[in-house]
């Protein structure tokens, strides 16, 4: 086994377990292949969506004939889509020719079943139910997302929203310890990431499952006294956690971000209610005012859901309002999709038709929104951390983004990417902005 490919489906989170599983291939001595026909092919599944596991499901069955070519390559399939209840050897008997199916619980041991795979030919399927499994640590990383770098600070959720399906296949909340992640961001500073993202379903519940009252806000006070140039994020947060230490540390810390990912899902308080997601709108708008007190500029985005089970025109109308009301810079919008074993599932379903009429105004409902403000950053310099080179028409330029979040575009080349740069802003283009360096 010399070469490896990964594909992977999904959240950030999932886009940091592959960066997992790459670190254990490498660490095996394979390199990453560009193309399908590598020795290795493993599938990082994502099931919160129906779009996404059915592109899953699809690409897998595109690998039959990669396996009939070359019966000694490994094909397996991991992630939240297999740790479903019998979800693991369903996809083992609709797709016979793959070797290994692994739930959210197992990734880790990876690297000895394809040790099994290839020496004999052994198959297998492993899928740990525990709710409350124990965080794996020690595992190496081959960091793929640039100037970046995740660092994943809890796992799983003790929510029940009742569209999701996270709880049910990433397990209960455990939280990482202070000293492993510490340790963790230390080295990331040292390899020289720019910028360090922290990851949980529920950040702000960091701790929760403790006794120590070691909190999320606490472990943001130990991060912001590293000193260097370096910016820190933070996805996702809850709202019903999101408490005034939290928001004074990160108005107070120069490092951390004002930028606030902050999912309302529905404007509507009875589709929140039967969300199961514990606020109400007027919670959710004091939050808002909170942070806007202490960060004007905060750079706030959130999650939008249409087609919820009962949802009426006067509920989307009231998400509308929410829109309006707060200003997301932007927003991830999207109809909702029934999850199997979720409460919701059982629910009466809105018409297809219906929630593709709301998406659609709801779209436009935010772009408006989003322009607006893009247009006030015009003739404003703003500091921003260099990502990429793009290229277009023979034109080579650099983005990257401002501490806010916001995309921004301006002339440079590669020599850039990794470094800070102030960027006066000339124009905007919906939620783009161009500028120039200054």
């Amino acid at each position: 086994m010399s070469t490896y490919k990964i594909v992977t489906y999904g959240c950030q989170m999932n886009v940091h377990e592959s960066e997992k599983i790459a670190g254990i291939l490498r660490g095996m001595g394979m390199s990453e292949s560009e193309t399908d026909s590598a020795d290795v092919v493993v599938f990082n599944t994502c099931c919160i969506r129906d779009n996404a596991e059915r592109k899953a499901v699809g690409q897998i069955g595109r690998f039959k004939q990669l396996k009939k070519e070359n019966p000694d390559a490994v094909i397996a399939v991991v992630g939240c889509m297999t740790q479903q209840d019998g979800a693991g050897l369903a996809l083992r008997k609709k797709f016979p020719f793959v070797d290994i199916v692994l739930g959210t619980n197992n990734t880790e041991k990876i690297g000895e079943y394809i040790r099994d795979a290839v020496s004999a030919r052994k198959k297998t399927v492993e899928i740990d139910d525990d709710p409350k499994p124990a965080i794996a640590e020690g595992y190496p990383y081959y960091r793929t997302s640039g100037v970046n770098a995740w660092i994943n600070i809890m796992y799983g959720c003790n929510n029940f929203c009742t569209y999701c399906v996270v709880p049910y296949v990433r397990g209960r909340e455990r939280s990482r310890t202070r000293d492993a992640i510490l340790r963790e961001f230390e080295q990331a500073l040292a390899d020289g990431y720019k910028e360090v993202t922290l990851l949980g379903q529920n950040v702000n519940s960091y701790g929760n499952d403790r006794a120590d009252g070691y909190g999320f806000a606490e472990l943001l006070t130990d991060l912001a006294k590293y000193g260097g140039d370096h910016r820190i994020r933070f996805m996702t947060s809850h709202p019903k956690d999101m408490d005034e230490k939290v928001i004074d540390i990160v108005a107070s810390s120069p490092n951390i971000c004002n930028n606030i990912h902050l999912p309302i899902q529905s404007g509507s308080d009875k589709i929140l209610k039967l969300m199961n997601r514990h606020y109400t709108r007027d919670d959710y708008l004091r939050i808002i005012d909170r942070i806007r007190e202490k960060m004007p500029d905060c750079g706030i985005t959130t999650d939008l859901m249409v087609g919820f089970p009962y949802e009426e025109e006067e509920d989307f109308e009231d998400t509308l309002d929410i829109v309006r009301r707060v200003g997301y810079s932007n927003a991830f919008t999207f109809v909702y999709s029934p999850r199997r074993g979720t409460p919701a599932a059982s629910m009466p379903q809105v018409p297809a038709e219906v929630s593709k009429r709301r998406i659609m105004r709801l779209i436009a409902e935010q772009n408006a929104v989003t322009r607006r403000l893009s247009r006030e950053y015009v003739g404003g310099v703003y500091r921003v951390l260099c990502e990429d080179v793009v290229e277009k028409n023979g034109v080579v330029s650099v983005c990257g983004r401002t501490e806010s979040g916001r995309m921004v575009t301006f002339g440079g080349d590669g020599s850039l990417v990794g470094t800070f740069c102030d960027v006066k802003i000339n124009r905007a283009q919906s939620a783009a902005l161009f500028g120039e360096k200054v």
